[in-house]
């Protein structure tokens, strides 16, 4: 592997945090910033906790401690993306605190560190005129378990250099990623915008009283062959997340049936996000990684790994 230098992550969420873990299990060096102190101290101890347990399972190769050592928490912004190459940002979905952000990230660094945003759903076109150099902006679309789900989509700003685009395919690619670069702009890319099809009439049946959550994932399971169905994966992603992407497709489309049903913003001002909080549509123990136990993987003829 190419000797690549520090990357800063902009947010300690689960997909911050969840990439700098990635990226350190593959040595690349990561310095880690939010705003919320709180929200940074929980990374690092999951990072340190997850750790050996994605050594033992193979993800990762090397001293546990090592992988947990390169990734600093730090307290301000400018000492994250300080001599760092390449920043990814992985804050909330909303678009004004995205665009306050990129202002000062512009500020910040100079012209040749590129800056990428994680967004789920926004163009990194909406956050363009935020920045002084558009021409370093991208979308860098990490998917949730990065060790495991190892494609990450590219895509343009409309102005990004060719180059830029080029270095981060490259270093994606030494990094042990699947890079796929999206031929043209899309809200929601590719994958996205098939999972939304999924998610949004999964969102749906339930919403009619057609089915529970659980039915609707049992059914798509037995059918598919997969572990988790779309409301088990919704609780990975975290219902927080979700409805706010719903809510940016009712604002671009301007149809209000585009936004999240009634049933789940009365979830997420319940504090029933998904995983992160233990409960969401399934509710969950300690610790991480334990699945959904309905549907069981037998009933599907799936053996668990």
């Amino acid at each position: 592997m190419a000797q690549w230098g520090t990357v800063a992550i902009i947010g300690a969420g689960t997909m911050g945090r969840q990439i700098a873990l990635t990226l350190a299990g593959r040595g690349v060096p990561v310095r880690l910033y939010d705003p919320a102190p709180d929200a940074l101290t929980a990374a690092r101890d999951r990072i340190a906790a997850d750790a050996p347990q994605l050594v033992e399972e193979g993800f990762f190769s090397g001293p546990a401690d090592a992988i947990s050592e390169r990734v600093t928490p730090v307290a301000t912004l400018a000492e994250a993306v300080q001599g760092a190459w390449l920043v990814i940002e992985c804050a909330p979905e909303r678009l004004e605190l995205k665009r306050a952000l990129y202002g000062e990230l512009s500020a910040l660094t100079p012209r040749d560190v590129i800056l990428a945003t994680n967004s789920s759903s926004f163009r990194s076109r909406l956050l363009a005129d935020a920045t002084q150099h558009p021409s370093r902006l991208l979308n860098t679309h990490f998917y949730n378990l990065p060790w495991q789900r190892s494609g990450v989509e590219l895509m343009t700003c409309g102005q990004t250099d060719p180059a830029v685009i080029d270095r981060v395919e490259a270093f994606l690619r030494d990094v042990g990623f699947v890079p796929v670069i999206v031929r043209g702009e899309s809200t929601g890319f590719i994958y996205n915008r098939i999972w939304r099809a999924i998610k949004r009439e999964s969102l749906r049946v339930v919403a009619e009283g057609l089915a529970t959550p659980e039915e609707v994932d049992r059914l798509f399971c037995l059918a598919m062959g997969t572990q988790l169905g779309p409301f088990g994966l919704m609780d990975r992603v975290g219902l927080d997340v979700v409805a706010d992407i719903e809510r940016h497709y009712a604002a671009e489309s301007g149809r209000p049936e585009d936004g999240p049903p009634a049933f789940l913003e009365e979830m997420v001002r319940a504090g029933r996000l998904g995983i992160k909080t233990g409960h969401g549509f399934y509710d969950y123990p300690d610790p991480p990684f334990t699945r959904p136990a309905w549907p069981p993987p037998e009933a599907a003829g799936i053996r668990p790994p």
